[in-house]
């Protein structure tokens, strides 16, 4: 979709809202502005948070009723999938099956809350008294969501919070804001007016948001060094927060593995989304005497890869969403090879069409170690290093020293011996013979540097509660 395409309005209060300032939305195929999307002012930010909070005192005492309300969400984004998928392309620049797919994600999630439970806990019932513990919602909630699965990571939100009573203003990436702007038109024919509200503009839209006297609770996804200053702006009202942020996740191959049986699966763990996922393979450690081996399969794999714009059938890797990243991964790149390092595959942007797109060839890279920025920073992006080591305990010293710890993995023939290593990792998750294996009942979140909180499962859920005790006197 390289046409200029009629943004959606932002939701304010059950409403459509323009503004009188827009935002240019890039197509990454093309590089190219093909539609324009509001810029909120805080003005509209006041109202919207306005209608959060008046829609947040009915919301929260009828539980059945946002079940259904989440079943009947989940539906709505399923029968409008195909006007969702090819808008997330376009600003996106994924593949349009997995466009689709991601919308269906959406709906796994507001289904699963919907049908899960949120039982009062008795922890004391005998002739002197009954004492219940039961879940609250906060109010509120501040959700601002990344762009690489927009959509995914806005649902991640809804969902709970949804499901737990509160109310939800969400704002999406300035490079990604029209699909949620979308998902935001949709709802407002399903659920109550100021339940859900869609804003969009840039960075100072987000200070305002994490910084308004009115929410209660934000949840973020994105960078450290953004996280850190939400975590900040939330500090003085004692917002309550839940951070996700980056990852560098290892995969360590042990010396019994089946290079055959597993290169396929390590490199769409490492490529999937062309390589922007937080929890994604961003290293690979593996003995000297598999080293080879493994590099060539993996290189193998990422020759093999059909790579261009997301509307183009069999397409299976499109561009990197926005110039900056483009930019800072092809300078790790090129700073790995300055430094010695082999491309064994890619190692170059890359000409699609016309041009002018953020294409950037699959890159296996070969010949480093720990110290190589693209080692130890985070690439988001389509290019994998791969860590020849001689000690086993060193190297899992060497993946814990870093600052991140959101995922890792663990390959070996012996899944009881790889399952001993993945436990010493220092991480949210810690994967044996797979990565990126995740499900709305699995709790997601990171150690350290990687983020505060979890997202997902009943935990995620209580994320977006507060205890409460009712002790009753007999």
């Amino acid at each position: 979709m390289t046409q200029a395409l009629t943004a959606p309005g932002m939701t304010i209060g059950g409403a459509a809202a323009t503004a009188s300032a827009t935002i240019g939305v890039v197509n990454p195929a093309t590089g190219a502005v093909f539609a324009e999307a509001p810029d909120c002012t805080r003005e509209q930010l006041d109202a919207a948070f306005d209608a959060a909070a008046n829609a947040f005192t009915t919301w929260r005492r009828d539980e059945d009723a946002r079940r259904e309300a989440l079943r009947a969400c989940a539906k709505a984004i399923v029968e409008r999938a195909n006007d969702i998928a090819p808008i997330l392309t376009a600003e996106q620049g994924k593949p349009l099956g997995d466009a689709v797919r991601e919308v269906h994600t959406g709906a796994a999630w507001l289904n699963y809350y919907a049908d899960l439970e949120l039982p009062r806990e008795i922890i004391k019932d005998d002739e002197n008294s009954l004492v219940e513990v039961v879940r609250r919602p906060l109010g509120p909630v501040a959700a601002i969501t990344p762009w690489n699965f927009p959509l995914t990571m806005a649902f991640w939100k809804i969902a709970p919070a949804l499901r737990a009573g509160n109310t939800v203003v969400i704002k999406p990436s300035p490079y990604t804001p029209l699909s949620t702007l979308l998902i935001g038109e949709i709802l407002r024919d399903v659920l109550p007016a100021g339940v859900v509200n869609a804003v969009s503009g840039g960075d100072e839209l987000g200070r305002w948001m994490t910084s308004h006297p009115l929410a209660r609770k934000i949840s973020f996804t994105g960078s450290v060094e953004t996280g850190k200053h939400v975590a900040a702006s939330a500090a003085p009202d004692l917002k309550r927060v839940t951070l996700e942020l980056g990852g560098n996740d290892a995969a360590i191959v042990l010396d019994d593995a089946d290079v055959s049986a597993i290169a396929g699966k390590i490199f769409w763990s490492a490529f999937a989304n062309n390589g922007q996922v937080c929890a994604a393979v961003k290293r690979v450690y593996v003995p000297e005497a598999l080293h080879d081996d493994l590099v060539e399969a993996l290189a193998a794999q990422a020759r093999a890869v059909k790579v261009g714009e997301g509307t183009t059938e069999g397409v299976q890797l499109g561009p990197v969403n926005n110039r900056p990243q483009y930019e800072r991964v092809s300078g790790l790149v090129a700073d790995a090879l300055a430094g010695g390092a082999k491309a064994a595959a890619g190692g170059s942007a890359l000409t699609v069409g016309e041009g002018g797109g953020y294409f950037f060839e699959p890159t296996v890279l070969a010949g480093l170690s720990d110290g190589a920025r693209i080692v130890d920073e985070e690439q988001f992006g389509p290019a994998l290093p791969v860590v020849a080591y001689r000690d086993l305990e060193a190297t899992v010293e060497r993946v814990n020293a870093g600052r991140f710890g959101l995922g890792g993995s663990v390959w070996s023939g012996d899944g009881d011996r790889a399952a001993d290593v993945a436990a010493r990792l220092d991480v949210g998750t810690a994967w044996v013979n797979t990565h990126l294996s995740l499900s709305p009942a699995q709790p997601f979140g990171g150690a350290k540097w990687s983020g505060i909180g979890v997202e997902n499962g009943p935990w995620g859920l209580y994320g977006f509660t507060e205890t409460r005790v009712i002790h009753r006197a007999r």
